[in-house]
């Protein structure tokens, strides 16, 4: 979605776990969800903190592949308490307050179904409204998103 969207001259953010998974396993780093869950969830969090920041630069409306509520959504998904200071990067760092769910996040295992139904009903205590598209055709659900139209990137 995130590439039709971008092909569109939308801007576009990439999801931090994918990067950071490949980053510590270059490096040989314990920063993988494999191998310390709670520090790969603060490095997805640094990352994703830095991100927000950066997409303020960008000017119009900026999609995200994953963010900040992800990250809490990871520790409730986990069963862990989601620490203050993480609820507190939830509230100070802001995104639209309608999140677009695709279809391709379910399956691959019962965990990404786990993690599908987390972001469906959002994660507690951060104030968002999922639109989930309804269909897993490539390219309609960036023809989704558009049609619902969404103001630029802090507004």
């Amino acid at each position: 979605m995130l590439d039709t969207l971008r092909r569109a001259g939308s801007a576009c953010v990439e999801e931090a776990g994918r990067q950071i998974i490949q980053d510590q396993t270059a490096i040989s780093g314990r920063g993988r969800h494999t191998d310390d869950a709670r520090l790969f969830a603060e490095l997805m969090l640094s990352w994703e903190i830095r991100s927000h920041r950066q997409a303020g630069g960008y000017g119009g409306t900026v999609f995200f592949d994953r963010g900040i509520p992800d990250v809490v959504g990871y520790h409730l998904l986990h069963g862990w308490d989601v620490p203050p200071h993480v609820s507190a990067a939830a509230d100070l760092f802001r995104y639209h307050l309608r999140v677009f769910v695709a279809p391709r996040r379910i399956g691959n295992g019962p965990g990404r179904r786990a993690e599908h139904r987390q972001l469906v009903q959002g994660a507690p205590g951060v104030r968002m409204g999922v639109a989930e598209h309804p269909t897993p055709v490539v390219g309609e659900p960036a023809q989704f998103v558009c049609r619902l139209g969404v103001p630029p990137f802090g507004q």
